[in-house]
């Protein structure tokens, strides 16, 4: 079986997604589940499309999953999507007024909450079905949702868990307000936008000091109605005298006292600041070191309330230039200076975000976070329950347990997991895993029960429990038991406090047990300026577009190849080539390959006892075939350390290598005669062809986790191959087959071939220089420098350098001496290369030739630094031409560098 002409991208996908999941390659039933191996994914939102940092963190949990699956483990990747209630909400909200001019209050809670459901049937699994086609192995019969039935159940059991244990409650805190949409919103809800705002200075009277003002900066004028109080650093000298005494507060009259406080920086603005503590976060931290009230000025829907004053009722943004006219015209507006900052922006609304007190749902964080610190710090031992890969981002996840806050875990939204707790008519509280029937009274008050709380959970409180309530939690599953610990979490740094610290802390409050081993933590996928990707921006790859233009396997291959542990990645369209590339090398070669397999059967079995046992002991005497094999088992080491360590850039590389280089570039063409017929005859080329067998088998095998398509598809071909070698049948696909074995090395044969190729280089490199052509042989000497314990080079290696190169003769030993008339390259080690030129080379006539060739070069290097010298040149032309002159430079200077070389060296031969 030959594979055809070209490798067509996008031909094969669907026909191996299927078989795949025919076969039910990637389903363990739990009773057949003897070494478990878990992953599970981290669920994207039902709102979400696949963008490239889903393609690159799903991608890396593939080649996990599919390599451990290679190292006989029994994997359960387990897939699902997030109800993701804001993003929701806001998507079905802003479907049902463009369609049918329908708002959600209008509709009633129960009626729209319908509505999502219908939308989440429609286009909830969107994203799943483009990570499949990404050919994410996951066990899609496994797929949660987190508002399942029993996740729900799951939901409500840590809830009434936590409310059983005082670790849930209601109170006001300072949390994030989105007034637009009017609920609470989490951090990671949050973008932070750079703006061109304003410092406006503002005095504030000294109370019983006439005439005297301490003047306040501050970019948010609007929140002075909230300020009870002005804070200065405690050694700033210029405020020493006020410390303790009041000002006033403009506009309203207030007395607010003025403190001292160490976070204070005196090279803000004056030095002093006002103190909104139901307002900023910073001031929030102020006011309660200094047990200064908390006055909210804003209504959920961002007006200012009653505590504004005469701008009550307007809107917050509006109510700032209001605000700054009434400062002006009471003369206490001392001025006004630009000023660039950040403003927190809801990712949903894209309005500005306040901080504000609000009565909310808490957790309290501190007691759940130790077990989840130590399992992180190392032991003892030196030994951590969990592992961060790469480590530096523990210092991150330690640094927000070691100093959390309370956890606001409600949201003002229908859509979501509703808060399981109901009220008496007195608002006496009661949590509850099972909805109470009517009539059920308050086990305290004894009261009925007359309504349930209208909040809902934050998203997160569900995806908390992912890796346990997936798998059944709270009953105690045969799944729980089996696939829990998972082994393997990969997710993005943005998320480790708001994700995976909170999966240790429910993994250790519920369960007892840590949810993962390893953490792993992605590279960022930024534009090809370095800038990260975003719709608004306009500047996103689309993954799917590059899985359309250069094939999935390219995009799969090219990720990890880019990415760098500790490094982001700067990625445009074009770097996806460099997968396409590779995967066209692997399928020509491994499409000559096949071609020259087809009399393998027939050569096989009329051979010799003795030789096919040789060969199949994997025997090699060919200089070649050992040098292969070598490569090979260390390829095969060196690749499975990597998977095991993470190191997917590592693992990616040395295939890479392997293939293009060792594989291609130097067997196949050292092999190619021997395959053909000629250089040994029928055993020689029966070598040959048992270790392309191998060779294929195991470097399909290794390549299958990073792209799994185009293997499979070779691997059909190869299979009936790999069987006449085999004591066993060859699985039927690679996605169940297992890890190449290593053998033994001849490390001796290793280095003498890496002297083979480097002599080989030296002696094509002088062909090149000076315009030899191949059918002109060539006489060459090896001058071994100083004694050696072994050869340089054997027999058979010296033959095949003189094959290689196109050599009349080849003299190897220490005395050999230099021709006259030979150009000299020195190798590693002193050894020296002397090519022959005489009766080859005109040396005066190429002496000449390149002094003609530096001259114009000279000229063009001139012109291109006499513009790259015009200041106005390079600050008005486009980056990427000025860049291209600069390459130029760079080029031309290199190519002079070289003719400069070959000329001094021709002189010498003059």
């Amino acid at each position: 079986m030959t594979l055809s002409n070209r490798f067509e991208a996008g031909s094969i996908e669907e026909k191996w997604i299927e078989t795949w999941e025919t076969k039910q390659l990637f389903h363990i039933p739990v009773e057949e589940a003897k070494d478990p191996y878990t992953i599970m994914i981290p669920p994207p939102n039902v709102t979400g499309a696949l963008h490239m940092g889903h393609a690159l963190n799903n991608t890396l949990q593939d080649i996990v999953a599919r390599f451990q699956r290679l190292q006989g483990k029994d994997v359960l990747w387990l897939p699902g999507t997030d109800h993701a209630g804001i993003a929701t909400q806001a998507v079905v909200e802003k479907k049902l007024y463009r369609e049918q001019s329908i708002k959600r209050k209008d509709m009633g809670r129960e009626a729209f909450v319908g509505e999502i459901w219908k939308w989440k049937e429609e286009y909830g699994n969107r994203i799943l079905g483009q990570l499949r086609s990404l050919g994410c192995s996951c066990d899609w019969k496994r797929t949660r949702f987190t508002m399942d039935e029993g996740l729900s159940r799951a939901v409500r059991k840590s809830f009434v868990a936590l409310w059983e244990k005082k670790l849930v409650y209601r109170g006001e805190r300072l949390i994030n307000w989105d007034c637009k949409l009017q609920t609470a919103v989490s951090d990671d809800e949050i973008e932070q936008s750079e703006v061109k705002g304003n410092l406006w200075y503002i005095q504030y009277p000294v109370k019983e000091e006439p005439g005297r003002f301490l003047t306040v900066a501050t970019t948010r004028p609007e929140t002075l109605f909230g300020d009870t109080g002005v804070a200065v650093h405690p050694d700033d000298p210029r405020f020493g005298d006020l410390v303790g005494k009041h000002v006033i507060v403009p506009v309203i009259g207030r007395a607010i006292p003025v403190v001292a406080d160490d976070t204070v920086d005196p090279e803000f603005g004056t030095g002093a600041v006002k103190v909104t503590p139901a307002h900023d976060p910073n001031d929030y931290e102020r006011g309660m070191r200094h047990k200064l009230p908390m006055i909210n000025v804003l209504n959920e829907d961002g007006t200012l309330n009653g505590e504004a004053g005469p701008l009550a009722g307007v809107e917050r943004l509006k109510a700032r230039p209001q605000l700054v006219q009434l400062l002006e015209e009471a003369g206490q507006l001392e001025k006004v200076e630009e000023h660039i900052h950040n403003v927190p922006h809801s990712d949903r609304s894209k309005t500005p975000v306040e901080p504000m007190i609000s009565l909310q749902w808490f957790v309290d964080m501190k007691a759940m976070a130790e077990p989840a610190i130590a399992a992180v710090k190392p032991n003892a031992n030196g030994e951590r329950e969990i592992e961060f890969v790469p480590a530096r981002w523990e210092k991150v996840y330690l640094s927000w347990l070691e100093n959390v806050r309370d956890w606001c875990i409600s949201r003002q939204l229908w859509w979501g997991h509703r808060i399981p707790v109901w009220y008496d008519e007195d608002g006496n509280a009661m949590a509850f895993e099972v909805d109470p029937a009517p009539g059920t009274l308050h086990p305290e008050s004894g009261k009925p029960l007359v309504r349930q709380d209208e909040d809902v959970l934050d998203t997160w409180a569900s995806s908390w429990l992912w890796p346990f309530s997936t798998l059944g939690w709270p009953d105690q599953t045969k799944e729980l038991e089996t696939f829990y610990t998972t082994q393997f979490l990969s997710t993005g740094r943005d998320i480790i406090y708001l994700w995976v610290a909170r999966m240790v802390m429910a993994g250790y409050e519920f369960l007892g047990k840590r949810p993962f081993e390893h953490v792993y933590i992605h590279a960022n996928v930024l534009d090809a300026h370095g800038k990260r990707m975003s719709k608004s921006a306009g500047n996103g790859v689309d993954p799917l577009e590059m899985i359309e233009e250069w094939g999935c396997d390219a995009v799969r291959f090219t990720l990890p190849l880019l990415t760098t542990e500790g490094q982001d990645i700067k990625l445009a369209p074009t770097k996806f080539e460099m997968g396409r590339n590779f995967c066209n090398k692997l399928w020509n070669a491994c499409r000559f390959a096949l071609i020259n397999l087809e009399d393998f059967e027939e050569n096989f079995h009329a051979a010799s006892p003795e030789l096919r046992a040789s060969l199949l002991r994997g025997e090699a005497s060919w200089p070649e075939d050992r040098f292969i094999e070598g490569k090979r088992t260390e390829t095969i080491g060196k690749v499975q350390s990597a998977l095991e360590r993470f190191k997917f850039n590592e693992g990616a590389t040395l295939l890479y290598k392997f293939v293009w280089d060792e594989l291609c570039d130097w067997y196949l063409e050292v092999a190619k005669e021997r395959l053909y017929g000629g250089r040994g005859g029928q055993e020689s080329k029966l070598a040959a062809q048992m270790m392309l067998v191998r060779t294929l088998r195991d470097v399909l095998t290794m390549l299958h986790p990073f792209t799994p398509f185009i293997t499979e598809e070779i691997w059909g071909a190869l299979k009936p191959y790999v069987a006449i070698i085999s004591d066993d049948q060859p699985a039927d696909c690679l996605s169940e087959a297992r890890w190449p074995e290593e053998t033994t090395v001849d490390r001796d044969a290793l280095e003498r071939f890496e002297v083979l190729k480097e002599v080989t280089r030296a002696i094509r490199a002088v062909r090149a220089q000076h315009h030899i052509e191949r059918k002109a042989q060539l006489n060459v000497r090896l001058e071994v420098s100083g004694k050696l314990d072994a050869p340089l080079l054997v027999d058979d290696e010296t033959s095949t350098v003189m094959y290689l190169c196109g050599l009349e003769s080849f003299q190897v030993g220490p005395d050999v001496g230099k021709p006259v008339g030979a150009s000299t390259t020195v190798l590693g080690g002193g050894h020296r290369v002397h090519v022959d030129l005489t009766g080859l080379v005109e040396f005066g006539a190429e002496i000449e030739r390149i002094n003609g060739r530096l001259a114009k070069l000279d000229v063009e290097v001139g012109k291109l630094k006499g513009k790259l010298s015009n200041e106005n040149y390079v600050s008005r032309a486009p980056a990427a031409v000025v860049q291209k002159d600069r390459d130029r430079v760079a080029a031309f200077e290199e190519e002079i560098a070289t003719l400069k070389d070959q000329r001094t060296s021709l002189e010498a031969l003059v």
